[in-house]
């Protein structure tokens, strides 16, 4: 077989590879002499050595190759780094392609902008160790692993011009979100959608340990990548020759085949229904720590565990600063960067130019491709109040007919779709499709509803890929929104952990444009999952969220249908956020019309006139987040009216929880004085909170009133019983909280002993009614809101 790539394309290729090789090993070790243009001394070296080497050359060999793969075919190509622990990597090339000068122009492509590069690579203040939003070209951040191909078919989902290369390591491929994320190919329409090229790059180990996947044969690696869907191509070497040929050949032949599948589907006669092709996909094995050192201390370096980090680490021994310099030198410097420091122009000349780049491919800052979704005005799907507590409805199906207009108006346009693990149906949003279906590939069965090759709702039975997904389809410059049970939503605190670091980052960094917020809605919640019992109720995600950067989280409480739908359109419209919003779907009683909603909703919180009896100095505070918190501190009130018809009481609705941190710590806090006027410097406060209590007692800690809040919510107890027991088991009931405003307002003190006695005495009745009716007590199931009786 005849050499794919001649003499001079093997040369430049090669060359382009030492030389990202040898920025990356820079960045790595020196702080001075970035060139050897004198002997390598201690004083050169970084005293904190920092960074990943071991799988550097690998990704620097595939992006080297996939620039030959766009100037030839002049792709539109993206690079998703699952190894984002490569950072000296994606760091070198974005430097080469001049991306990364043009974003830092302190970083100047001659001697002293490589003295920059070099310095700033995990230094105080610098840049990460990792691939973070201050890399060009990154939308992923790969401090954790297990997200990228994920986020790249996210990326590539309506990007139909787009084709997205991922590389997973072979360590990354043992998690668990990347074992489930092989699966979207299954739901990637070759009409519609861009292509995905995952490389799994097998360098053979991880920090200490070998690789799974290394270590099986090619026959069960090949089975294996079928069985997901894939035509896997191998390319394997450490002869650097043989694996430039090898690899440029295997490109070629993987990028053609994706343009033929892409050309059958489209050119396809309209009668014929999409069909799920076998995409190609590679797998890389190569060396781990390539090109590095082979031998350091008598112990094999290269191609061994010991190549993961920084393998030469020692510098008090004159032996490991002599195989360092060899190390650099056999990358050639001198043949590769001129006597200023530049790139040798007929090396420069092998990259992409403008958004060819990858480095610079708009895709990749994705605020730039942002357009503002079409919304339909939400007052339009409310739900009509008369009057509080006047009727029943289901929030999450209320917002169900709003998001089927959003993706009506979203069609032309292909900027929005809906995630989630399919729950879509289940959390009462299958209005959406009346406008579309679900996303699905492989042939229809009879019984199957709703799901088409031109579906816009993804669904997947696992929560890592659904967010991920959403995350690369944000990053990319569009608009999504999930929705997933709130106790399960758990399993993806990592990653929206991860994402709130990148915002955090990505604010910070002046070129990179506002993406649109990452809109999830928590429903089938912890009050309304009493059939499913303890292991489904659980609303702590808002306890993680609390602890982000303020500047990042947004945690929202709508306490009924026309809350939810104000609140649910400004997420649409806000950017760079992540949103939780807390709804239920159950029917429950409606509070406020619509306008009352928005105005409450603006505001974040405030008094219930209409609930209210005060006359400007209460006795008591009742305070509630969340629409069963607030379903129970209502009828809770009704109760007292009974009790005590002289109390002054004032209600309090929080939907934005974090306007109860002082504004000095979120910008969303009410001020002192405004908090203050509300919940007083010296009344009881008894509030009804969605979550576990602890979180309100850490929002208002520095209030002035914080010692007389006392808050009731969910206390981990648990069980497979009624909606009403759910509450009384937590001390969340509307006899608990009557019962703690009398023990709370000092004037009643005459009355605690008798209302202790009616609170055990009701507690006796609702139990025992519930274990022989198996339902909630008459009264309770039947409570209406009636408006206090004016004298």
């Amino acid at each position: 077989m005849s050499d794919f790539l001649n003499a001079q394309q093997l040369k430049g290729l090669d060359a382009y590879w030492r030389a990202a090789n040898y920025l990356a090993v820079g960045q790595i070790y020196l702080k001075d002499n970035p060139l050897l243009k004198e002997p390598l001394r201690r004083a050169h070296i970084k005293p904190r050595l920092l960074g990943h080497w071991g799988t550097t050359p690998g990704l620097n060999l595939i992006y080297t190759h996939l620039n030959r793969l766009i100037k030839q075919y002049d792709l539109n190509m993206l690079f998703v780094t699952g190894p984002g622990h490569g950072g000296p990597a994606i760091v070198a090339q974005t430097y080469l392609e001049g991306t990364y000068t043009e974003c830092y122009p302190a970083v100047e492509r001659h001697t002293n902008g490589l003295l920059r590069l070099f310095r700033q690579f995990s230094w105080p203040y610098g840049i990460s160790s990792h691939v973070s939003a201050q890399i060009p070209g990154s939308i992923h951040e790969g401090g954790e692993l297990g997200y990228s191909l994920a986020h790249a078919y996210g990326a590539a989902f309506d990007n139909p011009d787009l084709i997205v290369a991922c590389v997973i390591g072979d360590g990354e491929a043992e998690t668990g979100t990347l074992a489930a994320s092989w699966h979207s190919n299954k739901l990637l329409n070759p009409v519609r959608d861009g292509a995905v090229l995952p490389i799994l790059h097998l360098n053979g180990y991880k920090i200490a340990n070998p690789t799974l996947l290394s270590r099986i044969s090619e026959d069960e690696l090949s089975a294996l990548m079928y069985g997901y869907g894939y035509d896997p191509f191998f390319v394997e070497g450490d002869d650097p020759v043989q694996v430039h040929q090898a690899l440029a050949q295997t490109l070629n032949t993987i990028v053609l085949k994706i343009r033929q599948i892409q050309l059958e589907a489209r050119q396809r006669p309209p009668s014929r229904a999409v069909s799920r092709p076998l995409w190609p996909m590679l797998v890389l094995r190569t060396p781990k720590g390539w090109t590095g050192p082979g031998f350091v201390d008598g112990h094999r370096v290269e191609g061994t565990w010991r190549a993961h980090q920084v393998p030469l680490a020692d510098f008090t021994q004159p032996l490991h600063l002599q195989q360092l310099e060899e190390w650099l030198s056999r990358y050639r410097p001198e043949e590769l960067f001129d006597a200023q420091g530049a790139l040798m122009p007929e090396i420069a000349a092998l990259a992409p130019s403008g958004h060819r780049r990858m480095s610079a491919n708009p895709h990749a800052n994705g605020g730039v491709m942002l357009r503002a979704l079409d919304l339909p005005g939400f007052a339009d799907y409310a739900v009509s109040v008369a009057g509080p507590g006047t009727l029943r409805a289901e929030a999450t199906r209320v917002l169900g007919g709003f998001l089927r207009d959003v993706m009506k108006n979203s069609l032309a346009s292909r900027n929005f779709r809906l995630f989630g693990p399919d729950e879509t149906a289940s959390n009462r949003l299958d209005a959406v499709y009346e406008v579309s279906a679900k996303t699905w590939i492989d042939p229809l069965e009879p019984d199957d509803l709703n799901l088409s090759a031109d579906g816009r709702v993804m669904e997947i039975l696992s929560e890592q890929v659904c967010e991920g997904w959403l995350e690369g389809y944000l990053l990319t410059g569009r608009h999504g929104w999930l929705s997933c049970y709130e106790a399960f939503i758990h399993i993806v605190d990592s990653m929206v952990n991860q994402h709130a670091k990148w915002l955090k980052t990505a604010a910070e960094v002046p070129w990179r444009k506002p993406v649109a917020s990452l809109n999830l809605l928590l429903t089938s919640h912890v009050w309304r999952q009493d059939h499913n019992g303890f292991s489904h109720q659980d609303p702590g995600f808002i306890d993680m969220l609390a602890n982000k950067k303020p500047d990042v989280a947004r945690i929202y409480l709508p306490p009924d249908a026309n809350c939810l739908l104000s609140v649910a359109d400004h997420c649409l419209r806000s950017r760079n956020y992540i949103n939780v919003i807390v709804a239920g779907k159950q029917p429950e009683w409606q509070w406020l019309s619509i306008d009352a909603a928005q105005q409450h909703c603006q505001a974040g919180g405030g008094r219930w006139a209409w609930a209210s009896h005060d006359d400007q100095d209460p006795d008591v505070v009742m305070a509630c987040a969340g629409d069963v918190p607030t379903l129970e501190t209502l009828a809770a009130l009704t109760l007292l009216r009974d009790y005590v018809p002289d109390l002054r009481v004032r209600v309090v609705n929080i939907v934005d929880l974090m306007l109860l941190q002082p504004s000095s710590q979120h910008p969303h806090g009410w001020s002192d004085s405004a908090f203050n006027a509300l919940f007083t410097v010296d009344r009881p406060v008894i509030f009804a909170f969605h979550g576990y209590p602890a979180l309100i007692h850490r929002l208002v800690y520095k209030r002035a009133n914080h010692a007389n809040f006392h808050v009731r919510g969910f206390k981990e107890e648990g069980a497979t019983t009624t909606p009403f027991d759910m509450a009384v088991i937590n001390d969340l009931d509307r006899y608990r909280l009557a019962l703690d405003v009398i023990e709370r307002v000092p004037r009643l003190q005459d009355l605690v002993n008798v209302a202790r006695e009616r609170y055990w005495a009701v507690m006796e009745q609702h139990k025992l009614y519930l274990i022989e009716h198996g339902e909630d007590l008459p009264e309770v199931r039947n409570w209406q809101w009636t408006p206090r009786q004016t004298p």
